[in-house]
């Protein structure tokens, strides 16, 4: 990019339209999102030469059957899909969703392709009911019917009792979630412009923090704002707000407290919400009443390593050029890549948190991925300040397009913000 960005400010081209369907102007189209994640999924399982795909984890099961039931199931393995080559998939629901779905969507659910299933609840169900005998008998029941019950299954992540089950049954089972892994990388259209929506709304919300933030504040006080302006605004479900201020910013805790924020701490914020199944991964950092050297000081080395880190976002580049962008964990005091890793990092956004490419020195070195056109990832910053006690984090969303890297996460971060400045 090359931009300086006190000169110049991200501007959005990417539409973020609103979250109701009108007849006046090209939004979403379900249809088309529905065929194009379904078509993305089998061709990722024909590459692998797998027969069909057995899936428990949540992000998965939407992305290719397009239902949901609310994050009460979030991953609880209690509901199940299984895809095969053609055809809808077909969906174990937990008790009553299975009608609904039936009733919601009628053009893609009867009777034969979405039915009640139950594993158990996670052990809560005794062994002696076999539930996990009759889900896999079930199971192979369907991909005879598809005519690939002889071919690999691939299961993405499930209970250690439904592994002991197919392995009794002599499926031969490979790695399904990496072949998920490789069909959600790439965004249509309509999963961009959901993220994008969803950024937006983050966007409003620290604007509201902005002006929140002052002393006798809790932390916990900001979390109960960002919950409810998300909900106000379409949000599905808050996954996550971190916030943390003064003497927690360093180490990084990655959870709030009801500490009460006091005059001249830094405090940073990450708003991780879903807006029709798509995922936001968004930080931001202030000042509360004014600022020290130290803190500035932090902030802009923060900025600097982003900005670096944008830079090498460039189709054809790898992940390892990115990451070669990001200080190496020894030099902001920590003993090695593990140990620092989540800090100076980048993953993929989408129905889940973290998705490929995943960016940073402990892996992408080893297992470079290439920059593509359509993959949407997030990339974190994090600078402790000499002060010992404050830090500051930074966090950018960024949709890899024909024409390079462009940033959606627009709440101004090219300078230190100081939230009701004395």
């Amino acid at each position: 990019m090359g931009v300086d960005l006190k000169d110049e400010f991200p501007v959005a081209t990417l539409p973020a339209p609103g979250v109701m369907a009108v007849d006046w102007e090209e939004r979403v189209d379900f249809d088309r999102l529905r065929h194009y994640r379904l078509e993305r999924t089998r061709q990722q399982m024909k590459a692998a030469g797998v027969g069909a795909l057995l899936l428990f984890e949540t992000s998965n099961i939407r992305y290719t059957t397009s239902t949901n039931i609310g994050y009460w199931a979030f991953n609880k393995a209690e509901r199940w899909a299984v895809v095969t080559p053609s055809g809808q998939p077909k969906v174990w629901d937990f008790g009553s969703a299975a009608r609904a779905h039936r009733l919601q969507l009628p053009s893609l659910y009867d009777e034969k392709n979405s039915v009640a299933g139950n594993t158990g609840l996670q052990g809560a169900i005794g062994p002696k009911t076999e539930l996990h005998k009759r889900a896999v008998g079930e199971i192979l029941d369907w991909l005879r019917e598809a005519g690939v019950e002889d071919e690999p299954l691939g299961v993405d992540v499930a209970e250690t009792a439904m592994f002991l089950e197919l392995q009794k049954a002599e499926v031969n089972i490979v790695d399904g979630q990496q072949i998920m892994m490789l069909a959600r990388e790439i965004k249509n259209r309509d999963e961009i412009m959901l993220i994008t929506q969803a950024t937006a709304m983050v966007d409003a919300v620290y604007q509201d923090i902005l002006e929140a933030l002052k002393p006798g504040v809790r932390e916990s006080d900001i979390v109960a704002l960002a919950h409810a302006r998300l909900f106000e605004m379409g949000s599905e479900f808050v996954e996550a707000i971190n916030s943390i201020a003064g003497e927690r910013c360093s180490p990084h805790p990655h959870v709030f407290s009801d500490r009460l924020i006091r005059p001249g701490d830094q405090a940073y914020f990450d708003i991780i919400h879903a807006f029709n199944g798509y995922r936001t991964c968004y930080y931001r950092t202030f000042g509360v009443g004014r600022a020290t050297q130290s803190q500035r000081d932090a902030f802009k080395q923060s900025r600097e390593w982003m900005d670096a880190a944008i830079d090498a976002v460039q189709v054809g580049n790898s992940t390892a050029d990115i990451a070669t962008t990001f200080p190496k964990a020894h030099e902001y005091g920590f003993e090695n890549e593990m140990e620092a890793f989540g800090l100076q990092f980048g993953h993929g956004l989408g129905m889940g948190l973290h998705e490929r490419p995943v960016v940073s020195r402990l892996n992408s070195m080893d297992d470079p991925i290439e920059i593509k056109v359509g993959q949407v990832f997030a990339l974190e910053t994090y600078a402790p300040a000499s002060d010992g006690r404050s830090a500051a984090r930074i966090e950018e969303e960024i949709v890899v397009t024909e024409h390079g890297p462009e940033v959606i996460t627009l709440f101004p971060c090219e300078e230190l913000m100081v939230a009701n400045e004395y």
